[in-house]
């Protein structure tokens, strides 16, 4: 059985008291404004001297929202990102990825920076500006007492995802697997946000979280030795993953970030940011357009 749930405030607040992370780490430079990139805004934008970038709550160490404030990866690139387009880039949050996707094409958000998995079935109403590359895997208890290392290991155990992600897709699918072979079902826990599904996992409700590496990887630090990864290095039912900003489909500001992403990474603040946050492995040479392919089935 599917349940979607939301954690209440008290509960994300006892996931990240006393967490610090690499955002202490020096600030990273700003680059100048580049007049040519600016110029192709759309007029409305300049004219307010603003964007906003749409977020679907934590997905740390990328976006970590704490209220009305968002530090991360993501965070810092978008900064930079404003800074050489010569506007501020503001955020705003919604409740699930079909909300981020809904405020992106509505024009209520200019982009959501992300970033978000590229999949041809999304590019159909979106445009992605691909930066990062990613892998899915599995978030467990210490010492992995229920031996999940691979998609057909997760029969009959509690798996916890996001909602409406390619994740939530592929597990569903693999229960469907599970029983056809005779085996007990995964019983699907599907959350609205990254910190209420790896809290599943924290406190025994769920058996593991299944979810991109560099989110777990994060949360797996800041447990106090509570959690491992798992299934690292296996396919997890995914090819290449590509993730980035959206857009909406056939938005000039599509181009736009793209060849402001080639900027950022040639100056090296690209690399920088990555750094800082310990995203060394989920780096790219070269920022893309759609560059996903299908969606698992």
């Amino acid at each position: 059985m599917t349940r979607h749930i939301a954690a209440s405030a008290a509960l994300l607040s006892v996931l990240w008291i006393g967490q610090a992370v690499a955002q202490d780490a020096a600030s990273v430079p700003m680059p100048k404004v580049d007049e040519a990139l600016r110029a192709r805004l759309p007029e409305e934008i300049r004219a307010a001297g603003k964007m906003i970038s749409v977020n679907n709550g934590s997905f740390p160490p990328y976006e970590i929202v704490t209220g009305t404030e968002m530090t991360g990866a993501s965070a810092d690139l978008s900064e930079a990102l404003g800074a050489l387009l010569g506007v501020r880039i503001d955020h705003a949050t919604v409740g699930g990825l079909p909300a981020l996707l809904a405020g992106v094409n509505s024009g209520r958000y200019q982009f959501a920076f992300g970033p978000t998995g590229d999949y041809k079935s999304r590019q159909a109403a979106n445009d992605f500006v691909d930066w990062v590359q990613e892998f899915v895997v599995f978030g467990v208890q210490k010492g992995n007492p229920k031996g999940i290392v691979s998609l057909d290991t997760a029969c009959g155990q509690r798996i916890s995802v996001m909602a409406g992600g390619s994740a939530e897709r592929v597990i569903q699918a693999q229960s469907r697997i599970c029983q056809e072979g005779g085996k007990e079902p995964v019983e699907v826990q599907s959350y609205t946000d990254q910190p209420s599904s790896i809290l599943a996992v924290r406190s025994k409700r769920a058996d593991a979280f299944f979810s991109s590496q560099a989110p777990l990887t994060y949360f797996v630090s800041q447990a106090n030795g509570q959690l491992e990864l798992a299934g690292v290095g296996a396919s997890n039912g995914f090819e290449d993953i590509y993730q980035g900003a959206v857009v909406a489909k056939g938005s000039p500001l599509g181009p736009l970030l793209l060849d402001a992403l080639k900027v950022l990474m040639a100056d090296g603040t690209y690399a920088a940011i990555m750094t800082k946050w310990g995203l060394e492995n989920n780096m790219i040479k070269e920022p893309g357009i759609n560059l996903g392919g299908d969606l698992p089935k």
